[in-house]
């Protein structure tokens, strides 16, 4: 009798430990009972369960960063291309999340690696490059509208990487180059006119009065004497000399 008794006593003392089940902060638990879901998750803290009557399914509801494998994708302009993306989530209804799918992680990453090929086919090369931050908006709006009903919010899809084919980047390469020498021309040019308005200024300005240029060849004559060179030849315009040749007139 005492045995029986000690035995019913450790089952109960099983039953009921199993019965009652601790959620972390991060979780929530949707309890079956008898096989049909309670309408409101349980959690977090101290749960208790009717032994063999309740099953519960945990759920975090921590945001979840998922990668996207690369995806082979054929741009606007037909360009083949690989790429990858991250993929960040988490639950916000754990209920539609357990009863609506039956996995929605599986479910979740192949309908971001479907969407991927679709919104980025819509692109050309060069979309895809410059507005990425714009693709990343598109794509979060869609994979959002479409995990709603399974209880899921999706925070950000970030494009990671674009692989471009070798001739491609070789031709890339190519524009960007002739791109810079473009660019260095033009600037080069724009020296030159600017160069060019200042000595016309100048040269203006200088010829108002005959004394600035008689100061301004003798300068030039100081300069190149400084150099220690053995020949100089330096025209001398006629207007140097009329200063002189009107005093000894006088």
């Amino acid at each position: 009798m005492a045995s029986g008794t000690f035995l019913f006593f450790i089952i109960a003392v099983a039953l009921i430990a199993s019965s009652i089940k601790i959620l972390q902060e991060y979780e929530r638990g949707v309890v079956f009972r008898l096989g049909r879901a309670l309408a409101t998750p349980k959690g977090p803290g101290p749960v208790f369960l009717i032994p063999l009557v309740d099953r519960m399914v945990r759920v975090s509801t921590r945001t979840v960063t998922m990668d996207i494998e690369p995806q082979d994708v054929i741009s606007r302009d037909n360009v083949s291309l690989k790429v990858n993306a991250v993929l960040y989530f988490r639950i916000v209804d754990p209920y539609k999340s357990i009863i609506n799918i039956e996995n929605y992680l599986y479910a979740t990453i192949q309908l971001a690696q479907t969407h991927l090929r679709s919104i980025l086919g819509q692109h050309t090369l060069d979309e895809l490059l410059v507005e990425r931050e714009k693709i990343n908006d598109q794509l979060q709006k869609i994979l959002d509208q479409n995990t709603d009903s399974w209880g899921i919010k999706v925070a950000s899809v970030e494009v990671k990487h674009i692989d471009l084919p070798q001739e491609m980047q070789r031709a890339m390469a190519r524009e960007a180059e002739s791109e810079r020498e473009r660019r260095a021309k033009i600037i080069a040019a724009e020296g030159e006119l600017q160069s060019a308005g200042k000595l016309r200024d100048a040269a203006d300005l200088l010829s108002q009065n005959s004394i600035s240029i008689q100061l301004r060849y003798l300068q030039t004559m100081a300069d190149i004497s400084s150099k220690q060179n053995s020949t100089i030849i330096f025209p001398i315009p006629m207007e140097l000399l009329t200063p002189f040749i009107s005093a000894k007139k006088s």
